[in-house]
């Protein structure tokens, strides 16, 4: 579907609609993923199997007009069915390149953690920079780009962890969680009969897409909000459970998703509770606990709401005139 402009808040309602056409009864974990592609990052989807996470990481790439492709990895994947490799062509009698995978606008990287760490080593470049380098020569990948990737929390045999400078390289992760009663029997009824991510059709096109990827950087951050962004990152490196805390990597990405919340939202500035929305799943998958905290069943999740909570929010940054109609608190 093509459109010349498009604003953040229309073309977030018309993917968030054609998702939904599949994934039922799951509107935040839908806008949180369409935030991480408006933002311009990468998402890991990470929940127990058969609650529809590679259906809505295909439902996502379908809607999206231009090239998408899917990586199944497994542990006898190369890093060159990744990133491509160059060949010699008799018939040509030259060295060619072949594609890879990656050379995609969305990329399903479907169950990540089964790839081997070299296999897995090779998103690291593309996923920070937005190209590859293969035999020395820097390729650049299309634009826009968003890796979408899966991997289940349970059966860990045969998978391999992934690495702190690999979670980093997410934006956001997410988990779906189980339906709640209504929408499953809707899914139950539909089981079959209902749409699936293959009969979906693109609502945007990747130039628009790009378009709306800019106005989402240009939503307004007061110094004030960015101030409070980096406070709660720096708070999770001093919390007694924590070992390793969020970089200023977490307090770029935490105030790049508030943007892409607020743009959704339809607003070009960001308040505080932007920021508080987003901090659980921009945050916790960043840090690691202490060996004490994990065995008390401490989680990433818990720390981050402790920070939230210790951490003081500053008054929304909008007019006088505006905060009432928008029932801020000062």
């Amino acid at each position: 579907m093509k459109r010349d402009v498009l604003e953040p808040q229309q073309a977030y309602e018309l993917i968030a609609a054609n998702v939904q056409r599949v994934i039922r009864g799951k509107p935040q974990v839908v806008r949180l993923a369409i935030a991480t592609l408006f933002a311009g990052g990468h998402l890991l989807i990470e929940d127990l199997p058969g609650l529809g996470k590679t259906s809505l990481a295909r439902s996502l790439a379908r809607s999206i007009g231009g090239r998408w492709s899917r990586i199944q990895f497994t542990p006898d994947l190369l890093p060159g069915d990744i990133t491509g490799v160059v060949v010699y062509d008799q018939g040509q009698g030259r060295f060619v390149f072949h594609p890879g995978g990656i050379f995609a606008n969305i990329v399903l990287a479907d169950e990540v953690n089964r790839g081997t760490p070299k296999t897995q080593s090779a998103l690291l470049e593309v996923m920070a920079e937005r190209q590859v380098t293969v035999d020395a020569e820097t390729r650049r990948v299309p634009d826009p780009f968003m890796v979408l990737a899966t991997q289940n929390p349970i059966e860990m045999e045969g998978t391999y962890r992934l690495p702190e400078a690999q979670l980093d390289r997410f934006l956001l992760r997410i988990e779906i969680g189980y339906p709640d009663h209504d929408a499953e029997v809707e899914v139950v009824a539909l089981d079959g009969a209902g749409p699936t991510p293959d009969d979906l059709e693109p609502v945007i096109d990747p130039e628009t897409l790009s378009g709306v990827v800019a106005a989402v950087r240009s939503v307004y951050v007061d110094e004030a909000v960015m101030a409070y962004a980096v406070r709660l990152a720096a708070a999770t490196r001093l919390h007694s459970a924590v070992r390793y805390g969020a970089s200023p990597r977490g307090s770029i990405a935490l105030v790049r998703a508030a943007r892409a919340i607020a743009a959704t939202d339809g607003r070009s500035f960001v308040t505080p509770d932007d920021v508080k929305s987003i901090a659980r799943p921009v945050l916790a998958h960043r840090l690691v606990l202490t060996a004490d905290a994990s065995l008390a069943r401490r989680t990433a999740e818990s720390v981050v709401d402790d920070v939230l909570e210790d951490t003081p929010a500053p008054g929304n940054p909008v007019r006088r005139d505006l905060k009432r109609s928008l029932g801020v608190v000062s």
